[in-house]
């Protein structure tokens, strides 16, 4: 994704994701968050599924994504999409 979208192009798709994830009053992707927009998007997950995402990148500990520990996830993701 990164050679057909350019550097550029690729961070501004994974602010893009984020942004469409996130808990708007809280600027976080919550579990909330992520299940209401899961769903908007048509992605079929369980809440266990949902949760093991946000503990898999939420590097805090807090329960929610920032955007950069969201940034990280996708840039981690990507580089195993290559391998």
């Amino acid at each position: 994704m990164v050679a057909m979208l350019g550097a550029e192009g690729f961070i501004r798709e994974i602010c893009n994701g984020f942004f469409l994830l996130m808990d708007i009053e809280k600027g976080l992707i919550t579990f909330e968050s992520l299940k209401r927009n899961a769903a908007l998007l048509g992605l079929d997950l369980r809440d266990d599924e949902l949760v093991c995402m946000l503990r898999e990148a939420d590097l805090d500990g807090d329960g929610a994504l920032n955007e950069l520990e969201f940034c990280i996830l996708m840039f981690r993701l990507s580089a195993a999409c290559l391998t």
